[in-house]
């Protein structure tokens, strides 16, 4: 999970295992939701909430355009920062990345397509308002924003997610995560473990909390910064916008 309006220093325990956890998962996830979108961008791609860099990645493979990552965490940029260092130079030179929320970064007309996956749910109100006229003027007119929808309400009792154990040489890292209902928001609280042939070598805990929003509210939320809204995804955890009418092929 990548918030914006986050200290430096979050995400600390959380970006030495969010790779090692999820890196396979998620680059499939990221290719199926958002390829076709940033394959067809022409100005520019923003990846809004960078993490570790999945979307940004394949934002350069799929398109040939350059990419606007934005990442304010130190924590994060770490392995975002080593991701693009071991890619060829020329995608190297395609991508940007701007170490503040983005409505620090002040970037304008850089894109006509955004994504924002994994993020929005992490914004706390205050910060998801913030979000909507950034974006509409980093984005040029006609240009889309895909984002991955946060949930719709608090869960009724703790879910529970496991991560499926990963080996690394003579250690296996694994862990859980629990998304529990507190006074209006989802706590959710991750646990990483490393084990050796000697048993448990380290633990580590980490919390972040999350916000629910309906798909009828982020809508409206953005229309009222003038997006309108585009066809439905086949995955109801998408939503798709642009910043006036979409721009046509060519």
């Amino acid at each position: 999970m990548t918030p914006l309006d986050l200290a430096p220093d979050d995400y600390a325990v959380t970006a030495e295992f969010y790779d090692v956890l999820q890196a396979e998962q998620d680059a499939a996830r990221v290719r199926h939701l958002y390829g076709r979108d940033v394959a067809a961008a022409r100005v520019g791609v923003l990846d809004i909430g960078a993490g570790t860099g999945r979307v940004t990645e394949m934002s350069l493979r799929e398109s040939r355009a350059g990419v606007h990552a934005v990442e304010p965490s130190r924590a994060m940029r770490a392995p975002l920062m080593t991701r693009l260092a071991a890619l060829p130079s020329a995608l190297r030179q395609r991508v940007t990345v701007h170490p503040h929320a983005l409505d620090e970064a002040a970037l304008r007309e850089v894109a006509d397509v955004a994504v924002c996956h994994n993020t929005v749910a992490c914004l706390a109100p205050d910060a998801r308002r913030a979000l909507w006229p950034a974006l509409a003027g980093a984005l040029v007119p006609g240009g889309s924003l895909v984002l991955q929808l946060p949930p719709s309400r608090l869960p009724d009792t703790d879910v529970v997610r496991l991560f499926a154990p990963q080996r690394i040489g003579e250690h296996a890292y694994g862990g859980h995560m629990v998304m529990s209902a507190v006074r209006g928001r989802v706590r959710t609280r991750c646990h990483y473990w490393v084990r050796g042939s000697e048993g448990l070598l380290r633990e580590h805990t980490e919390t972040f909390w999350m916000w629910p929003a309906t798909r009828a509210g982020l809508l409206r939320d953005l229309i009222g910064h003038g997006f309108v809204p585009l066809p439905s995804r086949t995955d109801p955890e998408i939503l798709a916008v642009s910043l006036g009418p979409p721009l046509r092929p060519g």
